[in-house]
């Protein structure tokens, strides 16, 4: 993985700094695995904007992604690695032996032609393979981690992202998050092998407003700059600081824990994310 800084031709690319895209194996996706992806441009079903700051950009095609990897067992074979211009990580198109055809979440170092499997058969912890909790060496780096069994991946998929495999006890196993956050989930819970693809991604610059909207971003109004009815950090003589940092609503940010004490999930940390 790698990023290219432009030659400053353009006030645009004078500060761009591009993906390499040398992971990347073919510009065209696999159509059986494509859904439409309506967007409501910060719509209700009235018609009324309800999110501001959303609207406009470029047409996609969602990719379906196979997240709970469950063909238990069945060898699969590495076809291509895809951009996805639904989320910041690469993503692998597998050919598993009974002829199907299924997207994945790529890892870092995942190639083409490597044969990758899920389930408690996967007896080799090997970049790519999905596997229980209860099967994996302690110490691995994993991602794509499961918070129930048979939910499918939904912490550890963004780019450059992964946990690690601390202890087990009992059914449960201890991971620490990419947050920082220390946590039991259960052992039976699959997660695959390998930190995310594209760790550069938090590298890249974007140059110019303009990029921002053709990925259907619409400009942002600082609070600071908005008027007392408008918002609580807004109003003041001159370019005052704005106050203690709140939302539109009226609550605190960037160090007030919003997290319910009493939420049942509690137990299951050991240690809360560093501020």
């Amino acid at each position: 993985m790698s990023v290219r800084k432009l030659k400053p031709i353009t006030p645009g690319q004078r500060f761009r700094v591009v993906n390499g895209f040398d992971a990347i194996t073919t510009d065209k996706p696999e159509k059986s695995l494509l859904a439409p992806n309506k967007r409501s441009g910060g719509r209700n079903s009235q018609g009324k904007m309800t999110m501001r700051y959303i609207g406009g950009g470029h047409k996609k095609r969602y990719r379906i992604i196979d997240f709970k990897r469950d063909k238990h067992g069945i060898p699969a074979t590495v076809a291509t690695i895809e951009y996805d211009p639904n989320r910041t990580a690469f993503i692998a198109l597998l050919n598993y032996q009974d002829g199907e055809k299924r997207y994945i979440i790529a890892q870092n170092g995942l190639q083409v032609g490597q044969n990758i499997v899920s389930g408690a058969e996967a007896v080799a912890p090997e970049i790519g393979n999905a596997m229980p909790l209860a099967n994996i060496p302690l110490g691995t780096i994993v991602s794509c981690i499961e918070l129930r069994p048979g939910q499918g991946a939904v912490m550890a998929r963004s780019a450059g992202a992964f946990a690690q495999l601390m202890a087990r006890e009992g059914k449960y196993a201890t991971i620490k998050l990419p947050s920082g956050e220390i946590r039991r989930v259960l052992a039976s819970c699959i997660a695959t092998i390998g930190a995310v693809s594209n760790s550069d991604h938090q590298l890249l610059v974007s140059g110019k407003a303009g990029r921002h909207r053709w990925l259907g971003r619409r400009p942002r109004t600082r609070p600071v700059v908005m008027n007392p009815v408008d918002h609580p950090m807004g109003g003041g003589e001159g370019r005052s600081s704005g106050g203690h940092p709140r939302s539109r609503k009226g609550i605190p940010a960037k160090g007030f824990r919003t997290r319910s004490k009493t939420k049942s999930s509690n137990k299951y940390i050991v240690e809360r994310r560093k501020k």
